[in-house]
């Protein structure tokens, strides 16, 4: 097989869709801003980027799973922050969350991007949503445009 990878670009047509919680709003209202910056500073129009909010990270992969069973959406980009806490539920979340994205994506043959953060403290988020680690919001777009590029290639073996 030939080297294959993807480029950033989509589709003209492409429609993305990043899913975000509203838990800890001052780190995700970051992520999703550098997510969208990204889409469309890597040429998708802004009326072609639709934003899903839900309450946490819990049910970012409900909506996920959602929106590609619907189709219509190139990728999909799920955005959120669990910190950890006193309890185990800081692992159920943010285990299950991953799980679910890759079941999505699996299941669907989408690219599920997957930008939600699960770190030890506040400052580590931060330090991912525009601080000293860059922000994973764009990451996660970048991620998503290049295999938005690459999974036609792979189905069809065009290695152009």
């Amino acid at each position: 097989m030939a080297h294959l990878e993807g480029d950033l670009r989509a589709p003209a047509d492409a429609r993305f869709a990043i899913v975000a919680s509203r838990w800890n709003p001052r780190i995700v209202d970051a992520l999703v801003e550098s997510a969208r910056r990204t889409l469309e500073g890597n040429g998708v129009a802004a009326a072609r980027i639709d934003v899903v909010r839900v309450p946490g990270a819990w049910e970012v992969p409900l909506a996920c799973r959602s929106l590609a069973a619907r189709g219509g959406h190139a990728a999909l980009i799920a955005l959120g922050c669990v910190v950890r806490g006193d309890t185990r539920h800081y692992e159920h979340v943010a285990d299950r969350c991953a799980e679910g994205l890759m079941r999505v994506a699996l299941d669907h043959g989408l690219p599920v991007a997957n930008g939600v953060l699960a770190v030890e403290r506040h400052q580590d988020a931060e330090d991912r949503a525009g601080g000293s680690h860059g922000n994973k919001g764009e990451e996660a777009a970048l991620a998503a445009l290049e295999m938005t590029d690459l999974l036609p290639r792979l189905r069809g073996g065009d290695s152009t």
